[in-house]
């Protein structure tokens, strides 16, 4: 795959999504279902290193162009991923003069369509990234924990740590 097409396809990917993990469907379907140049594996790795890394959650469009086009594809994934950035302020100026009601509606319908298609995503990705009843379990904790405590993500996230290198 030439690193121009890597290119358009991840930011086609983050164009059209309002988070850093709104862009995973876009993805997924793009180089794991249609191209098949990328794993369920290796998705599910580079969402992981971006969530350990600091930085924007949308980084692991950046891991995902290394997997698929070494350092090339990484540049790629950051061009991808900072080009929405650059022209937000333009777009914003754009919408300003628009009628702000309209913005606000399309933009909620959008949040919508996201944690939709980020909940089917996640259904597919699971298989790969639970691969155990221990691990299952878990996951489960933790979805639990953020759902209906007020628990800090973060500690969430450590505590996922140190029990799957117990499990492991």
């Amino acid at each position: 795959m030439s690193v121009w097409l890597l290119y358009l396809l991840l930011l086609r990917a983050t164009v059209m999504s309002f988070s850093g993990f709104a862009s995973v469907p876009i993805v997924r379907e793009d180089l794991v279902e249609s191209r098949s140049i990328l794993t369920d594996e290796q998705l599910n790795t580079a969402i992981a290193l971006s969530q350990a890394s600091p930085g924007p959650l949308g980084v692991y469009v950046v891991i995902v162009g290394y997997f698929v086009g070494g350092m090339p594809g990484a540049v790629a994934g950051m061009m991808a991923l900072v080009t929405p950035a650059v022209l937000a302020l333009p777009i914003l100026r754009i919408v300003r003069r628009g009628n702000a009601s309209i913005v606000r509606g399309a933009s909620t319908g959008i949040m919508i369509a996201s944690s939709v298609l980020m909940l089917a995503t996640s259904a597919q990705l699971a298989p790969e990234a639970i691969p155990t009843v221990p691990f299952a379990v878990l996951a489960t904790a933790g979805f639990v924990a953020l759902a209906t405590t007020g628990i800090s993500p973060a500690l969430v996230v450590i505590l996922a740590v140190i029990a799957g290198l117990l499990i492991a």
